[in-house]
């Protein structure tokens, strides 16, 4: 058996072009564009490349970006006024503020110091609480692009039993949660978890999420079972030779082994060009939806968890 490759990349363009036709939309016939807000804290390399992404992504769907990028060493207080300004600000409809955040700053006050509303990470504890409980919520990004991406294969979830390897506040908990909420039998596992081995051979989803490179195997998946790999690894790749400072070259790779868990699912995420870019994806969707409900307006269909 060979696997049908899931793929990530045409996805969230898909997802883009419903945002965009969403937003145009609004514009038209409510006269509001839709606008997202981004504060970086620091000069963290990664970081900065993500908020430009974002930043980039967010105009080419109409909606307004604000870029915020602030100083490594700016105090709490200056932060948490900044944040109090744009939930106050009507033309913000979603607020991020990208982690990881200097080690002086307070990473959990910072996050549940966003308006809920306009929480487009999900990260805020009143959305893990509504998540939890089933309720209408801001769900975040990774997981609901997995979702999608599930519902997209599979149409009805209903029944399936799904295995969640990991158990972080990003993705491995509200991963489980929305599953469920799709009537999913699910069972969270970690590094920790007993014969994880066999539990995952009796899944129909496997979704990984560990940090732990290519730590699932085929001989962990059942014959035509779905694999949704989250994991983003950089190991050192010889076969790729040497840079010109003679260290190795490296390569982005998941928690799945992809070689051999391609030759036992039925469906497979890539890495890269899987679930990545779909993050940044559903964190376009999460604004739109974040400015319908501020302005009692439809939601966009599809969009949502």
């Amino acid at each position: 058996m060979t696997a049908t490759i899931i793929d990530g990349k045409a996805f969230a363009a898909t997802v883009r072009a419903k945002v965009a036709a969403h937003v145009a939309q609004i514009k038209e016939e409510n006269g509001i564009t839709p606008g997202l807000a981004v504060v970086l804290v620091g000069e963290d390399p990664a970081s900065q490349v993500y908020v430009r992404s974002k930043g980039k992504q967010t105009v080419e769907v109409g909606m307004n970006s604000y870029e915020h990028k602030l100083e490594a060493d700016t105090s709490e207080a200056d932060l948490l006024a900044l944040i109090d300004r744009l939930n106050k600000d009507p033309d913000v409809h979603g607020i991020l503020v990208q982690l990881p955040l200097p080690k002086h700053l307070d990473s959990d006050l910072v996050i549940n110091s966003i308006n809920p509303a306009k929480d487009v990470d999900g990260f805020h504890i009143s959305n893990v609480g509504l998540l939890g409980t089933g309720q209408k919520s801001m769900v975040p990004c990774t997981p609901l692009g997995s979702l999608m991406m599930l519902r997209d294969y599979h149409g009805s979830l209903s029944g399936l039993n799904a295995v969640v390897i990991g158990r972080s506040n990003i993705v491995g908990k509200p991963m489980a949660n929305l599953l469920l909420k799709d009537s999913c039998t699910v069972t969270i596992a970690h590094s920790r978890t007993k014969d994880i081995e066999t539990l995952c051979r009796g899944a129909d989803i496997v979704v990984a999420a560990v940090g732990r490179a290519e730590m699932v195997t085929g001989d962990w998946i059942a014959d035509g079972a779905t694999v949704i790999d989250v994991g983003i690894n950089r190991i050192e790749a010889p076969e790729r030779g040497t840079k010109e400072d003679g260290s190795v070259k490296m390569k982005l790779v998941g928690d799945v082994d992809f070689a051999s868990a391609a030759e036992k699912a039925g469906a497979i995420t890539p890495v890269p060009g899987g679930v990545g870019p779909m993050t940044i994806a559903c964190l376009l969707a999460n604004t739109v939806t974040a400015c319908c409900r501020a302005n009692g307006l439809p939601e966009p269909e599809g969009l949502t968890a």
